[in-house]
């Protein structure tokens, strides 16, 4: 079993624990490091060993406090250089040792981004973030950076007195830095065994409110109140989420809401999910991402996939839980309108990928790819999916939730792969054999493009949406005094992204109609961000002029890769405006997140180290 994008000795030893201490340095932008690794060897006479780092400078090496000999090997394009450990002694199987690695940072690790204080809310303090998923926390720490390896850590972090440091950890107190009394430590343990992509850290102006019983909100003063306020739900969703899948076994649950640049809707950290702000736009779409954010403390905290490669057991069972939820809070037809929309993406993802492109089988293969390359909706959405046709196949929701139930308790505190999970499957189903057999296992899992079977979802909550999109999509000229502001007042917003989404999946309207929608339903007036997204890219695709500076508003306003690449993609490809698309791109690159910035230069062809166009 190896993993195709790590480069350290898996099947040699394993680490079971990991104490930090980092001193962040925001003149410098590096991170000071210290850590030690509590190693166990998996064979007799282990005297080597190797740890994945990117860009980090290696002090020294030591192992149960001897010095230890080091190289650091050639460097891979993305799996960085392999770091090379000498031990002074050998170990025999099952024995551990404690091999300690002295270092520092690069300011340009991929992990990290560095916000000035313009940057921030408040404007007066900078801000770090870290952002390890998928292979990243090999930029921050010397480690065995694969999902496969879990250990437990323990973290004292310095920062400046004025600066808050949490991580994905319990808080374990804080005192005065012994070196500097200008500085403040911060301590943290995470006693539940973990992969090194869920290591997280954010130093900042911070503050908290409490918002359950085991629950605390965090951002910037400016952002707290109203994050208080959205994420009030939070500790009926993790009930939910209980009941369904088993106690919650973290803790804490805490939400920290970025700064605007953080790529993601949401990061599942242990004990401190990550939200982007753009969720406080009085999002509906708010309850989406914390119920899969929630959901992933059973799916891929729990149980891991073992490489990116099986990705979708992390994702497709997060989407399946997270509607799950949404099916105990709201209703079964609201589940059955989350799964359309979710096959909607997974076409979108298709498309942008095209239909024979390998990186979208449900299980791809990861060898010299680049997992940030390979990131889309296909491991959620085709993930759910077939989680959704089993679940037809196997006699309905709460069949099917009772071996999603099973599998998390099977396979709880390790890894798993797309085999073990379709072993288990047919271990726990073993009165359906018959039943499984019928499954087109390779179509599904090792076939690019749709699934072989598309589920028959029901469409009542759709069918208001199909009917809106339809009369657009039919209007003539003459037909369009017939519309009117009434049309989308009774539409929830779930609705509203459901209607501008089946429009995108069409040709482009003529202007006249977009121009049309403006004045009778004023969608340039809405700050859902969801909606937003949606109606400035159908605006730039009929090419109406007066959009384009708008959408390049959003896609650098912002920088949730979900809304900042398509945005940029949009007007990429109004020929008028592509130069328009590269300059904003390249003015604005500096200000983004290390990763956002790396695949918008792929999509608009920029060469990533200067400004022209390939």
């Amino acid at each position: 079993m190896s993993d195709p994008c790590s480069s350290s000795s898996l099947s040699r030893c394993v680490t079971r624990h990991l104490n930090l201490q980092l001193c962040v340095d925001f003149e410098r932008h590096v991170l000071r490091g210290k850590v030690a690794l509590t190693v166990e060897a998996l064979q007799d006479r282990l005297t080597e060993l190797t740890l994945d780092t990117s860009n980090l400078t290696i002090v020294s090496v030591s192992a149960n406090g001897q010095p230890a000999r080091f190289s650091l090997g050639p460097k891979h394009s993305f799996k960085g250089a392999p770091l090379d450990i000498t031990l002074p002694f050998d170990l025999s199987r099952g024995q551990h040792a404690i091999v300690e690695v002295t270092y520092e940072t690069s300011p340009s690790a991929t992990a990290l981004q560095w916000l000035t204080p313009e940057q921030t809310a408040g404007k007066k303090q900078p801000y770090l973030f870290s952002q390890c998923q998928a292979h990243h926390c090999r930029s921050m720490i010397p480690c065995q950076d694969s999902p496969s390896v879990k250990h437990t850590y323990y973290a004292q972090v310095s920062v400046p007195k004025d600066l808050v440091a949490v991580m994905s950890a319990v808080r374990d107190g804080q005192e005065v830095d012994p070196q500097d009394n200008g500085r403040i430590v911060y301590r943290f343990r995470q006693p539940v065994p973990m992969p090194s992509y869920l290591i997280a850290i954010v130093v900042g102006a911070l503050e908290s409110r409490e918002i359950g019983p085991r629950s605390r909100v965090w951002s910037e003063k400016e952002y707290v109140d109203k994050a208080a306020f959205e994420f009030s739900e939070t500790e009926n969703m993790l009930k939910t989420a209980e009941g369904l899948a088993g106690p919650y076994v973290w803790g804490q649950y805490d939400i920290l809401v970025l700064p605007p640049s953080f790529p993601y809707g949401g990061m599942e950290n242990p004990c401190l999910t990550f939200a982007t702000p753009t969720l406080l736009a009085g999002d509906k779409s708010l309850s989406n991402v914390i119920a899969h954010e929630i959901s992933h403390s059973w799916t891929g905290n729990l149980v891991t996939n073992k490489t990116w490669e099986h990705f979708w057991l992390n994702e497709g069972h997060t989407v399946y839980l997270e509607r799950m939820i949404g099916r105990c809070l709201e209703s079964e037809q609201f589940r059955q309108f989350k799964a359309m929309g979710g096959w909607k993406d997974l076409q979108d993802s298709v498309n942008t990928f095209g239909a024979n492109n390998p990186l979208t089988n449900l299980v791809p293969s990861l060898q010299d790819v680049d997992p940030d390359d390979a990131f889309s909706s296909v491991p959620y959405e085709k993930g759910f999916a077939l989680l959704y046709h089993l679940e037809e196949l196997l006699g309905g929701p709460e069949v099917f939730m009772g071996f999603v139930k099973s599998y998390i308790q099977m396979f709880a505190y390790s890894s798993a792969t797309s085999e073990e999970w379709k072993d288990y499957l047919f271990t726990y189903f073993k009165d359906k054999v018959d039943v499984l057999n019928k499954v087109d296992w390779n179509a599904w899992m090792f076939t690019p493009g749709m699934p072989p079977v598309k589920p028959q979802y029901d469409t009542t909550l759709a069918d208001a949406c199909i009917a809106l999109s339809q009369r657009w999509i039919k209007a003539k000229d003459q037909d369009l005094n017939g519309f009117e502001k009434s049309d989308v007042k009774t539409l929830s917003s779930h609705q509203l992204i459901e209607f501008l989404s089946l429009l995108l999946q069409e040709d482009p309207l003529p202007l006249a109609h977009v121009q049309k929608m403006q004045e009778v339903y004023d969608l340039n007036s809405y700050m859902n961000s969801e909606v937003r997204f949606r109606w400035l890219r159908l605006c730039v695709r009929s090419k109406w002029e007066e959009t384009v500076p708008m959408a390049l508003k959003m896609a650098t306003e912002q920088g949730r890769m979900k809304f900042t690449r398509p945005l940029f993609r949009e007007v990429y490809n109004f020929d008028k405006y592509r130069d328009e698309a590269v300059r904003v791109f390249v003015a604005n690159r500096a200000a983004m997140h290390p990763v956002t910035s790396g695949l918008v230069s792929k999509d608009l062809k920029v060469d990533a180290s200067n400004g022209s166009s390939r």
